[in-house]
């Protein structure tokens, strides 16, 4: 996949939560016509995205309907998220943003990230994780940089 300006990491968190912004990211971008579709546009809403919705009890069309519509920045849409579908606690933001950061080591998605590798022709590239992936696809280096830590 190309590197898109202003499409983040997903370790990246917003509040208490990674890859929430990188899919507030690819909502915008959609929308301004910015975001690569052949790359991207069979899993919009979909994946890491579906996940994300579904932990924070909303759906993806209407978040992104409220995203878009209201222009919300990225904490005015997670309060929106927790006012739609209530409030998340410490432990279970602990637990979903470790689960989302370690996704593909050692569990179901590793067969799916093996692909991927292969395809991206990332082999011998330090990929652990989807959100490893993700990066080093998109250009960055996560492991160098230990995103996991920020």
């Amino acid at each position: 996949m190309p590197n898109v300006p202003g499409l983040r990491s997903p370790y990246v968190r917003v509040g208490r939560l990674v890859y929430f912004g990188r899919m507030l990211d690819k909502i915008r971008l959609q929308a301004a016509g910015r975001l690569p579709l052949e790359d991207y546009g069979a899993n919009l809403g979909k994946g890491f995205d579906a996940r994300c919705c579904s932990f924070l009890g909303v759906n993806y069309e209407e978040l992104k309907a409220r995203v878009l519509a209201a222009n919300l920045t990225d904490e005015q849409a997670l309060a929106w998220c927790h006012e739609k579908g209530g409030a998340r606690t410490d432990e279970q933001c602990e637990v979903w943003s470790g689960f989302m950061m370690k996704r593909g080591w050692r569990d179901e998605g590793r067969k799916v990230l093996e692909r991927r590798i292969g395809e991206s022709k990332l082999e011998g590239k330090p990929v652990e994780t989807m959100f490893d992936y993700l990066d080093f696809d998109e250009g960055r280096d996560p492991v160098s940089t230990r995103a996991w830590e920020g």
